[in-house]
């Protein structure tokens, strides 16, 4: 499967779900600073999928849950667990986080994703380098799941 590469806003995308980019779920939601692609659901989608997530606990490296996806018009949001503990990402992180977000997608029967670019944002990791592993995972994929990777931008 090849993955189709845009620039743009993730919350703009035509897609059956969306993946947020975020950490393990070990502090709660309401303590962390709006930025970046949870930011922007926040703003945008309202907090009900942070509530739903946080239910969840903490979540292990590269993890992924499906929540509602509050007043955006998507049939779920995928959190993904990009990033340690101490707020990076590796390679490792953002291999399993896209494996997971397609499993999660298809035991939920989602025909499109938009990702983000994994890791390259809070988590601090080259966005080309994640950018590249990213597409390799996704091309070794056995899925028929349409997928967009959105590069954001408005930096």
């Amino acid at each position: 499967m090849t993955p189709r590469i845009v620039e743009g806003d993730l919350l703009e995308q035509q897609a059956d779900a969306i993946v947020n980019a975020w950490n393990r779920n070990v502090l709660p939601w309401w303590l962390l600073l709006p930025q970046g692609v949870s930011g922007a659901i926040k703003k945008r989608g309202g907090l009900a999928p942070f509530r739903e997530l946080a239910r969840v606990g903490p979540m292990p490296l590269g993890s992924a849950v499906v929540t509602s996806a509050g007043r955006l018009p998507y049939r779920g949001i995928i959190h993904v667990a990009g990033i340690n503990l101490l707020w990076r990402s590796s390679e490792r992180a953002i291999r399993d986080s896209v494996t997971n977000a397609l499993a999660r997608a298809r035991e939920h029967g989602f025909g499109s994703v938009a990702f983000p670019v994994i890791g390259s944002g809070s988590g601090g990791f080259n966005e080309a380098q994640a950018l590249a592993v990213m597409v390799s995972e996704l091309e070794a994929s056995d899925t028929d799941i349409r997928v967009t990777v959105v590069r954001y931008c408005g930096r």
